[in-house]
């Protein structure tokens, strides 16, 4: 198995993360592949595999139609198993004990690529660095050209694959080229809005149903981790770490889509381990979903919507973005 160490998108403060919990973070992200380097390689995808040739097909047609909506093309996604190794990804994120990423960038994001033909390796729980929440997952979408569709991803529902594709081509600099945590939150809301104008484009009745659905449960999950975000952000001002955590662990259950995919994305990690640096994880990508949702529902068109958040300054903050999509809101007027 080789290993690639991918730098952080921002640097680190290192009065935040003390020399200490860096070996502690190194020996952590070592163990992990060390747990998985012994893992069972299966036997390589058979040559010429039909799921994959489809999807190959489907990845060029989706990305014909994101030029359209002013999306430039990236490589990510462009080749398959068959054509090249598919590099996997390991993503880890820290959060100190008793805060959130609400008004200011996660405090710890890196990620490990490395090749195996599984694509996915069993990790072991991640266990605690002193003073800091930790939650990890794996993947192999992402935006670079070592991407490759495997044929897990040909596996996967129609919507999602064309979702990602979009999602992966947004992130290229052409595109977007801001801080990865307001990148992320811009991104994501907009590969799904042009998932659903994919569809309505094919005319493809029965999966634009579904990509809307899955917008739809996107905007209930993006209001949810909003509304529980603000109420956990109070309860730590006022409690000690510990008692924190079980307070908001215990109120999850009232937020049922978030809970429902709380649940399933922390499967063998440990609830309080994981709290901060999840939520502050998923607000990366869901903070504006819902704002953002509704102002395709007033933008002229997604393309005019797209062209206008890819003004977004590059050296914006989060309160910068805030701002500018009250000024679109304002902007492109009632619905």
């Amino acid at each position: 198995m080789t290993v690639h160490v991918l730098p952080p998108y921002r640097d680190i403060d290192d009065k935040k993360v003390s020399r200490q919990n860096w070996v502690r973070i190194a020996a952590l992200v070592y163990g992990l592949l060390m747990l998985s380097s012994c893992a069972l390689n299966p036997p390589p995808f058979p040559e010429g595999d039909q799921s994959l040739s489809e999807t190959a097909s489907l990845v060029r047609e989706v990305k014909a139609f994101g030029k359209t909506l002013g999306i430039e093309t990236t490589e990510a996604l462009s080749r398959t198993a068959q054509q090249g190794p598919a590099l996997s990804m390991l993503w880890l994120w820290l959060q100190r004990d008793g805060t959130l990423a609400l008004h200011a960038p996660i405090d710890v994001w890196l990620a490990v690529g490395f090749n195996t033909s599984n694509g996915r390796v069993p990790l072991e729980q991640v266990y605690r660095v002193d003073g800091y929440s930790v939650y990890y997952r794996q993947g192999n979408e992402f935006a670079d050209e070592r991407s490759v569709a495997t044929v897990g991803f040909a596996a996967e529902g129609m919507v999602r694959r064309v979702m990602v594709v979009l999602h992966e081509d947004l992130h290229g600099d052409a595109n977007f080229a801001l801080p990865w945590n307001i990148e992320e939150s811009l991104v994501t809301p907009l590969g799904s809005l042009a998932a659903v104008e994919f569809f309505r484009f094919k005319n493809d009745r029965e999966n634009l149903k579904s990509a809307v659905a899955a917008l739809e449960l996107q905007r209930q999950y993006s209001r949810e981790l909003n509304a529980l975000a603000a109420q956990a952000e109070g309860i730590f001002r006022l409690e000690a770490p510990a008692e924190a955590k079980e307070k908001i662990l215990q109120l999850i259950p009232n937020y049922p889509t978030y809970n429902r995919y709380f649940q399933r994305q922390i499967t063998g990690q440990h609830p309080p381990t994981v709290l901060e640096a999840k939520l502050s994880h998923d607000l990366v990508y869901y903070r504006y979903f819902d704002k953002i949702a509704r102002l395709s529902e007033r933008a002229p068109d997604l393309k005019t919507l797209i062209s206008d958040l890819k003004k977004v300054p590059h050296e914006a903050l989060q309160d910068d973005v805030e701002s500018y999509l009250r000024e679109l809101d304002s902007r492109y007027g009632p619905q």
